[in-house]
C-alpha cells in the first residue's frame, strides 16, 4: 500500500505530459515514419536490377561509409532492403534517440526546473507519479513508431520487405529509442539543470557514436561497447536472425528506467546527485558585464558540443586514407562517379561530410540564442530590464555568441579532419583547402541563427520551428538527390547554396545573399524583440 501512494495519479499525469508534448511527438513520429517510408519508395525505382545493387554494396564496403554508416553486409548478401538498412538504420536510430533524449529531458528536468513538477506535487499525487507518467509515455511513444513504421514497410509487398524483416527492423529503432530514454531519465536525476542533463545524454550518444565509428572499422569488440554498436548488428533484411540487439538494449534501457526511481526518491526536488561545482569567491569584471555573463552561461555548451564535433572530425579524418586505394581498380564504382567530375572519390566523400557536419554545427549555435527565450520564460530576463539596459544589447550578446560558435565548430571539424587525415593518405589536402571547405558554410549557418533570432524576437512561441528547418536542411544534403526533391524544395534550404569546394568554384553571390538574408532576419528579430512584450 505504501509503495502504491508513491505512484498515485499517474494516469491523469501521463494524459497531462502527452497534452503538453502532442505536436513534438507528433512531428517527430511523422517525420521519421515518413521519411523512411519516402526512401523505400525511392530505393523501388532506383535500384531495380542485382548490378545496381551490387555497385551500392562495393561503395559500402569501403572503410569511410563503414565509420559513417555502420557494419556494411556481405556483398553476395545485398538485396532491396540491405540497401535501406545500410543507408538509413544508423541515422534512423540516432534520430530516434534525439527525439527520445528531448522528450524524457522535457518532461523530468526541465519540468521541474522551470516549477510545474512542484506545482504538480502540491496535488493529491504520489512522489514518484510524474516520473513514472513520463516514463510509460515514451513506452508509448516508442511502441506507436515500432507499429506504424512495421505497417508502413510491410505495406510495399516486396520480398525483402517480409514481416520478419519489418519487425526486426521497426524493433531496433524503437529499442534504441527506449534505450537511450534510459539514460536521458538517469542523468536527470544526477543534474540539477536541462543543459547538464542535455549535456549528459548528449556526450553519451556522441560518444557511442564514436566508439561504434572506430570499432566498426578496426575493431569488432570494441563495437559491442557502444550501444550504436549493437543497433547495426541485426542483419535485418538478409539473415533476419540476430534478435540479441533487441534484447540488449530492451533490458539496458529499462534497467536504466528503473534504476531512475531509485535515484529520484535518494535526492531532494530541483537537486541533483552530482555535486554542484563550486565556483570564485568573487565575480571578475569580465564576468560582471553583460556579455561575460552570456559567455558563462554558455560556456558548457560550447565547449561539450566543440569536444564532440572534433573528435567526430578527426574520427572520420582517420579513414579517408583507404578511401582512394580501396576503390582505384573498381571499374563499376568509377562508372557511377559523374563522367565529367574531376574530382577524386575523396574530394567528393569530403565535400558531403562537410556538409551534414555544418548543419550539426548549427546546433550549439541555435541551442545559445533559444537560451534568451527560456531566461525569459523564467523570469530571469526581469533582472536586466529592471535597470538600464538595452534589449538590443542582451540579444545581442547572444547573437555574438552564437554566430562566434559557429565559425568555432566550422574550424574545428576542419582541424579535425586535417589533422587525422595528413596521417593517413599519400597526397595530403592542404589545410588552407580544408579550412575554406567548412568555412564556406559559415553565411548558411548565419541564415540559420537569423531564422532563430526571429522566432524568438517575433514569434517566441514558434522558436522552436527552427529545429525542423535544420532537420529539413539535413535531408536535402542527404537524401534531397536520392527522393529528387523539386527544385523548388531543395532551395528552402540555405546549405543548399552553398559552394563544394574543392570541387567547385566558390559562388560570391549566393554567399553574399546567404549573408543578406541573415542579416535581414537578424535585423527583424531585434525589431521585434524591441516591440513584444516580455
Amino acid at each position: 500500500m505504501m509503495v502504491a501512494q508513491l505512484f498515485k495519479g499517474t494516469n491523469r499525469i501521463i494524459w497531462l505530459i502527452f497534452k503538453q508534448n502532442r505536436l513534438k511527438i507528433s512531428l517527430w513520429l511523422f517525420g521519421l515514419i515518413g521519411v523512411s517510408l519516402a526512401t523505400v519508395s525511392a530505393y523501388t525505382t532506383i535500384y531495380t536490377g542485382e548490378k545496381e545493387i551490387f555497385e551500392f554494396g562495393l561503395t559500402m564496403q569501403n572503410p569511410a561509409m563503414v565509420a559513417m554508416l555502420g557494419k556494411a553486409y556481405q556483398i553476395e548478401t545485398f538485396n532491396l532492403g540491405a540497401v535501406f538498412a545500410s543507408e538509413m538504420l544508423l541515422l534512423s536510430a540516432v534520430a530516434v534517440s534525439v527525439m527520445n533524449i528531448l522528450l524524457v529531458t522535457s518532461s523530468t528536468r526541465m519540468d521541474e526546473e522551470e516549477g510545474r513538477l512542484e506545482l504538480i506535487r502540491a496535488l493529491p499525487v504520489g512522489r514518484l507519479a510524474y516520473l513514472l507518467a513520463g516514463i510509460i509515455l515514451m513506452v508509448i511513444v516508442n511502441s506507436v513508431l515500432f507499429i506504424f513504421l512495421s505497417i508502413g514497410l510491410g505495406l510495399f509487398m516486396h520480398e525483402a520487405f517480409n514481416l520478419e524483416s519489418v519487425v526486426l527492423y521497426s524493433g531496433i529503432l524503437a529499442s534504441t529509442g527506449l534505450f537511450f530514454a534510459g539514460v536521458s531519465a538517469v542523468a536527470a536525476q544526477l543534474t540539477a539543470t536541462t543543459r547538464g542533463t542535455l549535456g549528459i545524454s548528449f556526450g553519451m550518444l556522441i560518444t557511442a557514436y564514436i566508439v561504434r565509428a572506430i570499432g566498426d572499422v578496426g575493431n569488432d569488440l570494441m563495437s559491442l561497447f557502444s550501444p550504436l554498436g549493437w543497433t547495426v548488428r541485426t542483419s535485418v533484411f538478409v539473415e533476419n536472425q540476430q534478435w540479441w540487439p533487441i534484447l540488449a538494449l530492451v533490458c539496458g534501457g529499462t534497467t536504466l528506467l528503473m534504476s531512475t526511481f531509485y535515484l529520484n526518491h535518494k535526492r531532494d526536488i530541483n537537486a541533483g546527485l552530482l555535486p554542484d561545482q563550486k565556483g570564485k569567491r568573487y565575480a571578475s569584471r569580465f564576468l560582471k558585464s553583460r556579455f561575460g555573463l552570456t559567455w558563462q552561461l554558455e560556456k558548457g555548451t560550447i565547449f561539450s558540443w566543440g569536444i564532440g564535433i572534433f573528435l567526430m572530425s578527426v574520427a572520420f579524418g582517420a579513414i579517408l586514407g583507404d578511401l582512394e586505394t580501396y576503390f582505384s581498380d573498381l571499374e563499376l564504382v568509377k562508372k557511377v562517379l559523374p563522367a565529367n567530375s574531376t574530382a577524386s572519390m575523396t574530394e567528393q566523400f569530403i565535400t558531403l561530410l562537410i556538409g551534414i557536419m555544418s548543419v550539426f554545427a548549427a546546433i550549439p549555435s541555435v541551442s545559445i540564442l533559444l537560451k534568451l527565450k527560456k531566461e525569459e520564460r523564467m523570469g530571469r530576463t526581469e533582472n536586466f530590464y529592471s535597470r538600464a539596459v538595452s534589449r538590443n544589447k542582451v540579444m545581442g550578446n547572444y547573437s555574438i555568441i552564437a554566430f562566434l560558435t559557429g565559425v568555432l565548430m566550422q574550424i574545428l571539424i576542419g582541424i579535425g579532419l586535417y589533422v587525422s587525415a595528413s596521417q593517413v593518405m599519400e597526397k595530403t589536402i592542404g589545410l588552407e583547402s580544408v579550412l575554406a571547405s567548412v568555412l564556406v558554410y559559415v553565411p548558411a549557418i548565419w541564415v540559420v541563427i537569423g531564422l532563430a533570432t526571429l522566432l524568438v524576437g517575433v514569434f517566441p512561441k514558434w522558436a522552436g520551428f527552427v529545429w525542423g528547418y535544420m532537420l529539413f536542411a539535413m535531408f536535402v544534403i542527404y537524401l534531397g538527390n536520392l527522393l529528387e526533391f523539386p527544385e523548388w524544395l531543395n532551395r528552402l534550404s540555405a546549405f543548399y547554396h552553398v559552394s563544394l569546394l574543392p570541387n567547385e568554384e566558390v559562388n560570391w553571390l549566393s554567399l553574399s545573399l546567404l549573408s543578406i538574408v541573415g542579416t535581414v532576419l537578424s535585423v527583424s528579430g531585434f525589431l521585434g524583440y524591441n516591440k513584444r512584450d516580455i
